[in-house]
């Protein structure tokens, strides 16, 4: 896989352009604080899903800029407190905001890095670790939109 496409692949999980026709920034457009905290049964909310999967987007960046790798996964649903639409929309904003530097990060990768070891042999090659994060949004993102298919039903009634 070539750089480019996989910057590009992580950008249409975000903004469009994948095949299975849904993005996050469309899905959490009208997505009220009121319904991003709401809880269904036992589930993350889907404020909590949307701090999850910016914190493994937030935690590559430096990686990619030749930084440590700093972030644990024991915290990756340490998400604060949303009270607030100014709250739910700076998440928001902060998960957009990374995901658009991250693609471009990957974009202007060099191809023979994608096979390099990622930050520590132990986690693979950066290849891995970029798709696996790909993956794993496209995995959140499919929960985010059942949730708000739930919790917008819902308030219809």
């Amino acid at each position: 896989m070539h750089s480019k496409q996989l910057g590009k692949h992580l950008k249409d999980v975000f903004f469009g352009g994948n095949w299975t026709a849904s993005n996050l920034n469309e899905q959490l457009k009208n997505v009220s604080w009121q319904e991003a905290t709401t809880q269904v049964y036992d589930l993350n909310t889907i404020a909590v899903l949307t701090y999850h999967i910016n914190y493994f987007v937030e935690a590559i960046i430096p990686v990619l800029k030749g930084n440590a790798l700093t972030a644990n996964d024991k915290f990756s649903f340490d998400c604060p407190n949303i009270s607030s639409e100014e709250e739910w929309d700076t998440l928001k904003t902060k998960a957009i905001n990374n995901a658009e530097t991250l693609s471009k990060l990957i974009e202007n990768l060099e191809n023979d890095v994608l096979s390099h070891h990622f930050y520590d042999e132990k986690y693979g090659n950066y290849y891995r670790n970029i798709l696996g994060l790909i993956e794993h949004t496209h995995y959140h993102l499919g929960q985010i939109v059942i949730l708000k298919k739930i919790i917008q039903y819902k308030g219809e009634k």
